[in-house]
């Protein structure tokens, strides 16, 4: 068992790379070099808000902060997207998973119980990234490689902060560090393919 101190070290080398990845990201935003999906970032920063308070619920501890601190600054990032105007491109689906994410939030309630809410919020985040990956498969150089990286490494870090491990605390960045993964070879190969 790793004790506090390492997990500590663990949850401050995950925030560090929240912050390594979205000051970039966000300056790349400013610049109008990275054009992010607003309905994906706004998906992911509320479905992120939820499961920190879902993960402090079910004892994750400071291997919670990490993902506490994505979320806000995730919603953020779709704050500036929108005002940037950069992808606005929304779709029905796109509303679908948003009001699903919002509903998400009484069926915690209902249930008292936050695995359940886990589960949905990790699925609704795996779809937001259906946007993002449509735009980058058609646009790959609009989005930003070392921010994925950053955020597939932060996830592994918080999974490793966590205090307690249960299908509630690591379900959901362990799905991330797997999405960020597969939108790193996406983005690489069509970069390739584009170049050929």
């Amino acid at each position: 068992m790793i004790d506090t101190s390492f997990k500590l070290m663990f949850s401050g080398l995950a925030i560090g790379l929240t912050f390594v990845a979205f000051v970039p990201y966000i300056r790349s935003i400013l610049r109008g070099k990275t054009r992010p999906h607003v309905f994906s970032w706004f998906i992911w920063g509320i479905t992120t808000v939820i499961v920190f308070f879902a993960q402090l619920e079910a004892n994750g501890g400071i291997g919670a902060w990490p993902i506490g601190i994505s979320g806000v600054i995730t919603v953020g990032v779709a704050v500036l997207a929108f005002y940037k105007r950069a992808d606005i491109s929304i779709t029905r689906t796109d509303w679908l998973f948003f009001s699903v994410a919002l509903a998400s939030l009484p069926f915690w309630y209902l249930t008292s119980d936050p695995l359940w809410t886990v589960v949905l919020l990790t699925v609704i985040d795996l779809l937001g990234f259906g946007p993002t990956i449509r735009k980058a498969h058609a646009f790959p150089h609009q989005e930003s490689q070392l921010f994925f990286l950053s955020f597939m490494l932060r996830n592994i870090f918080a999974i490793m902060a966590l205090e307690a491990y249960s299908v509630t605390t690591v379900l959901f960045p362990l799905s991330i560090a797997a999405a960020c993964t597969v939108l790193l070879i996406l983005v690489a190969y069509r970069r390739r393919i584009i170049l050929a």
